[in-house]
């Protein structure tokens, strides 16, 4: 199956709750500190090639948000005086569309830093929605720099893809991949990393991240001749456009009482906002991409941005959670980097 609903336990809390998840946490006399900075992950702009039906940045070829030079700059300052921030994780909209997308690339390469950036394939051949401008360098620029490439695919089949993504979006991202693994991305032995990530086609959680990765690789080197390295499964938030979705097909609460059924507390344990921090195309620091599309800002107080980072304090601080949440804890969990239990 594609998508698979996820069975829901007799004992589950009900939904009258408000779908409150600071509650559920107390209930299991968890709490969940940070624990650690590893990853600043920058949205570097709401540009993008796509206007995917799920995005939860609600991107588009329209937005025209985009970080400034001076905010790049800073965020550099903040990864060259923390060791401790060992990772890059670039995103957007399709960040290759910010002006300043090369030298924030280049100038992390050069501190050490391991640099991720959340490709969506077709912006190589699309270019700039706005200006017109070829991004047909980004397989060389991205294996130049050893960059980790991170890439949406809904799935291996071309309706469910296009279906999500937009016409013509499966075979655009087929041949981008193809550009990949000619430098070398996703062979083994390169050191070149390419992976995929998958969101379901509609209101369900994901099945299996390693069920599916099996598939994909079985699917795409026979069908395509194509090869990755892992496949991360991430459950759909319900914000933006896919909650919109939801309450416009009247399954908002049904796709709640789903993600709360499912909760998993191992999961609760690895949630990414416990050991990254995210930084908004305006320099605004917040606990995750999600809390950042919220407007959820850390504050500690006073309203914080990259331009006052202070890894002590944001370690001290006390994350900010909501509903939404309950994506990341359902089943095997998710985030970012897919499942995390």
């Amino acid at each position: 199956m594609l998508d698979l609903p996820i069975h829901q336990p007799a004992s589950a809390p009900p939904c009258s709750q408000r779908y409150d998840f600071p509650t559920v946490i107390e209930r299991h006399r968890m709490r969940l500190p940070p624990v650690s900075v590893e990853t600043l992950q920058v949205n570097i702009t709401k540009l993008c090639n796509q206007a995917c039906h799920h995005c939860h940045v609600d991107a588009s070829p329209k937005r025209t948000e985009q970080m400034d030079h001076r905010t790049i700059d800073r965020c550099l300052e903040v990864l060259a005086a923390n060791p401790a921030v060992k990772n890059l994780d670039i995103t957007g909209g399709a960040p290759e569309l910010n002006p300043h997308f090369d030298h924030l690339v280049t100038s992390a390469c050069k501190l050490g830093k391991h640099v991720m950036v959340r490709h969506n394939l077709t912006v190589t051949f699309d270019g700039n929605p706005q200006t017109g401008e070829s991004k047909r360098y980004l397989p060389e620029f991205f294996a130049r720099n050893q960059v980790e490439v991170i890439s949406s695919l809904p799935y291996y089949q071309e309706f469910f893809t296009d279906k999500q993504r937009g016409k013509g979006v499966f075979q655009k991202s087929l041949e981008s991949m193809r550009l990949l693994n000619r430098q070398g991305y996703g062979e083994e032995g390169t050191g070149l990393v390419i992976n995929l990530v998958y969101n379901p086609v509609g209101a369900f959680l994901p099945a299996s991240q390693k069920s599916l990765e099996q598939d994909f690789k079985r699917e795409l080197v026979s069908r395509h001749g194509l090869v990755f390295n892992q496949l991360y499964a991430i459950t759909n938030m319900p914000i933006h456009r896919f909650k919109d979705f939801l309450e416009r097909s009247g399954n908002y609460d049904d796709y709640m009482t789903r993600l709360i059924n499912a909760f998993n507390p191992q999961a609760a344990l690895g949630v990414m906002c416990r050991s990254l921090v995210s930084v908004g195309y305006d320099g605004r620091l917040y606990d995750c991409d999600f809390n950042q599309m919220l407007e959820m800002q850390i504050t500690n107080g006073t309203a914080r941005t990259i331009f006052d980072f202070n890894l002590k304090e944001l370690l001290s601080r006390e994350i900010l959670f909501a509903s939404h949440c309950f994506g990341c804890t359902a089943g095997a969990g998710s985030g970012c980097g897919g499942n995390t239990a």
